[in-house]
């Protein structure tokens, strides 16, 4: 994957961190930020992303499961390490890095990959279809911005890596 001269993974994150201000869901956000990226590799557009992203906010749909912005990390991960046969290698491959991720996004974040225990929620239940609003208080009390800046930073490590 060929990247821009000036590609920096903090930036990426702040990119992220951005989108998610701006009302973007937290799948949405860390795609976004690599729109440009993938669009100048002929793999994907903004427009895209965003529509690939839009049901993973809330740790699915508010579900409070796997967090959104790791799954974006997943989806990520199959455009640098695509797995487009339905053979046992190219998936293996692409576990892997899911898997590294995973243990990166674990390690930055407080350990899980969880959205109800990355907010620190008694338990894991759904929650209603409508998004919270996006008041002061609701960054304040979440640690959703600082989450999905290193969601971002972790897949723009990997591409860096990835290109060489």
């Amino acid at each position: 994957m060929r990247l821009p001269e000036s590609f920096d993974p903090a930036e990426r994150g702040e990119r992220a961190r951005n989108h998610f201000q701006d009302g973007y869901n937290c799948c949405q956000a860390v795609l976004m930020a690599f729109a440009d990226v993938l669009e100048a590799n002929g793999l994907a557009d903004e427009v895209q992303l965003k529509t690939a992203g839009s049901g993973f906010g809330g740790g699915f749909a508010r579900l409070r499961e796997v967090c959104g912005s790791f799954s974006a990390c997943t989806m990520l991960a199959g455009y640098l390490c695509p797995a487009l046969s339905p053979g046992i290698e190219e998936r293996k491959a692409n576990y892997a890095l899911v898997q590294d991720m995973a243990a990166e996004f674990r390690k930055r974040n407080g350990g899980s990959i969880v959205c109800a225990e990355l907010l620190g929620l008694k338990e894991r239940k759904p929650e209603g279809p409508a998004p919270s609003a996006r008041t002061e208080e609701f960054y304040r009390k979440r640690p959703c911005p600082e989450i999905i800046r290193n969601a971002a930073m972790i897949v723009a490590e990997k591409m860096k890596e990835a290109a060489g």
